[in-house]
């Protein structure tokens, strides 16, 4: 089986060349765990700009649910990844570093940032590629956009005050 070395996607959001390598079969992994949870976002609508709508009008809890367990599974989960001393695929312990909150300014430009890309595509991030793979071929237009702003902002964060 052949490794791929991290160094092979600098600039990708990928951490130094001196971590331990990928492996390609990690990777058909990874391919197929974004199938599934594609599957569950198709199923339970959240890509639905009609559910979407309904949250903000306050005319279903449906999607404040779906978040709101997202939420409490992701707490458990981190609380039981930190209570066992889980590693990494690699063997690396996972830590999750304490964040510095300071001001709030960058979170309230990068949640108004957050919000127009939102209201702009009528899509949450999480279920672009869902839609894509239900046919909304025009949500390629916001994968892209959404690449080049990451791509952006990894350009332009060592110059930003954090």
């Amino acid at each position: 089986m052949t490794e791929t070395s991290v160094a092979e996607f600098q600039g990708c959001g990928a951490g130094s060349a001196d971590q331990p390598e990928v492996r390609p079969a990690f990777l058909v992994v990874y391919l197929l765990l974004g199938i599934a949870f594609g599957v569950v976002l198709t199923r339970s609508e959240v890509h639905s700009w009609f559910r979407i709508q309904e949250m903000f009008r306050f005319q279903s809890f449906r999607m404040y649910g779906i978040i709101g367990s997202a939420i409490a599974t992701a707490a458990v989960s981190l609380w039981l990844i930190k209570l066992a001393g889980l590693k990494s695929v690699s063997g690396e312990r996972i830590a999750i570093p304490r964040k510095k909150l300071g001001s709030g300014i960058q979170y309230a430009a990068g949640g108004t940032i957050f919000g127009l890309g939102w209201a702009l595509t009528g899509a949450c991030p999480g279920p672009l590629f869902a839609l894509v793979g239900n046919g909304v071929s025009v949500m390629i237009v916001a994968i892209v956009s959404a690449v080049v702003g990451t791509w952006l902002y990894g350009w332009a964060r060592p110059k930003l005050p954090h």
